[in-house]
């Protein structure tokens, strides 16, 4: 009777362990799509720039590593340089380089860093921007950021997260995500001023992905440029609340 009992229970450990997951369960794709489309224009060596939400560094293989290290981390962090490499139709290298991508914090006008190549800090010889630190007495590269035109979805200091949506005005916007189980009826947004809507809600720490709703058609938060991907494959819109 035992080995009865055994068995049943292993018959329904193993039907358990391969039972098919829902979409409502499973976990969203992580959000690579807007990193992906960044590490995908990578074309060559030149100086630093922006690719929608991120800053894109690249370096000659010529040194055995590549660090890069940032004022807003206070230089206590190193992070070291990837390899990408180009193929031709045959299958061999045609090209190859050091490159970080670099996730552009929220509301700063400047990113300063310094690199460490083999060891060694230095400024960024693809760079011109450079600047002086008399306190410390080094110099640093710099980049200007784009100034913020007008509201954008983000955490608030109280707490809340505030999304916007900037839209035409006289609609029923709706916000729906992850957090609603996709429901996108539980959430509408407040015109606020003719053309922006908005709605404050509370979000424990963690990732989040949403969509706005205008009757049955879902578009993209344009305030927020971090993207991924729902368990139906469509490109939502991603927030990491910290």
């Amino acid at each position: 009777m035992k080995k009865i009992f055994m068995l049943i229970g292993s018959m329904l450990l193993f039907a358990t362990s391969f039972a098919p997951i829902s979409a409502k369960d499973a976990a969203p794709q992580k959000d690579t799509y807007e990193y992906d489309l960044a590490l995908t224009e990578i074309s060559g060596i030149r100086e630093p720039y922006i690719s929608n939400n991120y800053v894109v560094f690249t370096a000659p293989i010529t040194s055995n590593s590549i660090g890069i290290a940032f004022d807003f981390e206070e230089f206590r962090k190193i992070h070291y340089f990837k390899i990408k490499k180009n193929y031709g139709y045959e299958g061999d290298i045609t090209s190859s380089y050091y490159f970080y991508i670099l996730e552009i914090p929220k509301k700063i006008p400047r990113i300063s860093y310094r690199l460490v190549i083999d060891g060694l800090w230095t400024v960024d010889p693809r760079n011109p921007n450079v600047t002086y630190n008399e306190i410390e007495n080094y110099s640093l590269s710099y980049i200007d950021l784009p100034p913020v035109e007008f509201e954008i979805t983000e955490k608030l200091d109280n707490g809340m997260t505030h999304f916007v949506c900037h839209a035409e005005s006289g609609q029923k916007i709706r916000l729906g995500g992850t957090f609603t189980n996709w429901d996108s009826w539980v959430y509408e947004m407040k015109e606020t001023v003719p053309g922006k809507y908005e709605i404050n809600i509370p979000l424990h720490p963690g990732t989040y992905y949403y969509s706005y709703y205008s009757g049955i058609t879902s578009f993209l938060d344009e305030t927020n440029p971090s993207r991924g991907y729902s368990t139906d494959g469509r490109i939502v819109s991603c927030i990491t609340i910290k």
